[in-house]
């Protein structure tokens, strides 16, 4: 007599293959640096974690890049031990109120992180604080640039028709929650 599935274990085993697969299809968008949380209050201040899983092509990252865009005010990077800290600075085409009494003439464009050597078998994170602007809905891109010893990777990708999955290196994005 041959032996017959029964319909609980047909059930379990395709369910079994179809989470397989999509946790397979799912790790390469897994793979690039990514932002931690994924969404945070508009007009707040945030604490934004960059991911960096790993290297490029098994080679270290020596370096990571993050372009700030227009509207983030109050950017403060976190140190990292073994690493220099950068910070580029953009004049601003209109100055702003400090809300001490003085002005704003530039805003903080680019933070790097420079001269530590991180594994491709390990991971690491870099951290920013920052003030968020207020536009409830909007999503912020922000461009990372991550150099190996031997190699780059650039997850600078924005989607210009909102379809971010087309996408084979995004720029990790940080959507405006109403503020709370």
């Amino acid at each position: 007599m041959k032996p017959t599935l029964h319909a609980d274990t047909r059930t379990s085993t395709v369910g079994f293959f179809r989470a397989l697969f999509l946790s397979l299809v799912a790790l390469p968008a897994a793979a690039h640096v990514t932002l931690d949380p994924r969404q945070a209050p508009a007009d707040s201040y945030f604490k934004a974690v960059f991911r960096a899983p790993h290297g490029c092509k098994k080679s270290p990252t020596v370096s990571l890049r993050v372009r700030i865009p227009e509207g983030v005010a109050s950017v403060k990077p976190q140190p990292k031990p073994g690493w220099k800290l950068e910070i580029t600075r953009a004049k601003l085409a209109q100055p702003l109120d400090d809300g001490h009494g003085g002005k704003v003439t530039e805003r903080v464009s680019e933070v790097r992180w420079s001269g530590g050597s991180l594994a491709d078998e390990y991971f690491d994170e870099f951290a920013i604080m920052m003030k968020l602007p207020d536009r409830p809905g909007a999503v912020l891109y922000f461009p990372v640039v991550q150099d190996c010893a031997e190699g780059v990777n650039r997850w600078i990708e924005i989607p210009q028709d909102g379809k971010a999955a087309d996408l084979k290196a995004p720029a990790p994005a940080l959507r405006l929650a109403p503020k709370q």
